[in-house]
């Protein structure tokens, strides 16, 4: 809308907040595109109460918002790199994989695709569930925990040793942010209700991962192994094709590509 309220300061409302939900019931939206959330899968293990806090209850305030004020859709985000645990067969599939995360975080995403069908089944609130792999690409954090190709991608380029966490076997599946915006473009004139996983359909371990960014970077930095990580899943890869089905969209990006447009941007900050 062109007459945003002049107390819509976005960067800085809590979700959980009076505020938050005080300014959707303000803007009435149509649709909400749901990102906010505590993201990090190892907070959530040292602090479960704090990740549901604001993961759970800060979406059933908006969701309570919404209702409240006659929005017709959310596009959640969800993480397919986590509501499927160990999975036994890979790919994993919305229709067929169970959903058994090992990690709060986890929990409380699948948790949030359970109260947005509450939502959709008792108030009519459509939505849709993007269940993402491991999004990376330019502008991601490099300071956090999360986001081990920003994190790679600097510490290489600065001429630091990179941890691997455990032996690096363990792997996932890295979705280029470009094609994400894609499928959430994609996501908001869709009719269809429930999770679609957004991927790639490879998996790449960690080793494999530090490799290709040392060799775009070069230096004499090395990697080192430190413990395993609890809460993280040994193995994920994600099937797509319920996307390419509803959403006619397919990831475009190999990861040498987008491996390259990361390490590009942290190299012209550096």
């Amino acid at each position: 809308r062109d007459n945003l309220p002049a107390a819509a300061s976005f960067e800085q409302l809590d979700i959980r907040s009076e505020e938050a939900a005080g300014l959707v019931r303000e803007l009435a939206p149509d649709l909400i595109n749901h990102h906010a959330a505590q993201m990090n899968v190892r907070v959530s293990v040292d602090d479960p109460a704090f990740d549901a806090d604001i993961n759970i209850a800060g979406l059933i305030n908006l969701l309570e918002a919404a209702r409240s004020a006659g929005t017709a859709r959310v596009v959640f985000a969800s993480s397919g790199g986590t509501v499927y645990g160990e999975a036994g067969d890979l790919p994993c599939s919305e229709g067929s994989t169970p959903t058994r995360p090992v990690c709060p975080y986890g929990v409380s995403k699948l948790a949030g695709e359970q109260y947005l069908h509450y939502y959709s089944e008792v108030h009519g609130l459509g939505y849709l569930a993007l269940r993402y792999g491991n999004v990376y690409g330019p502008r991601q954090d490099p300071h956090g925990e999360a986001g081990v190709i920003a994190i790679f991608s600097e510490r290489l380029l600065a001429g630091q040793d990179c941890t691997i966490n455990g032996d690096g076997l363990q792997t996932r599946d890295y979705v280029y942010v470009g094609d994400v915006v894609r499928a959430n473009l994609a996501s908001l004139d869709s009719p269809f209700r429930g999770a679609v996983n957004i991927g790639t359909g490879k998996e790449t371990n960690v080793v494999e991962l530090y490799e290709a960014i040392k060799a775009k970077v070069g230096g004499a930095a090395t990697a080192v192994h430190g413990p395993a990580k609890a809460g993280e899943s040994r193995r994920n890869v994600l099937d797509v094709s319920l996307a390419a089905d509803i959403l006619e969209w397919s990831p475009r990006t190999p990861l040498e590509e987008g491996l390259a447009d990361t390490v590009e941007f942290f190299g012209s900050r550096t």
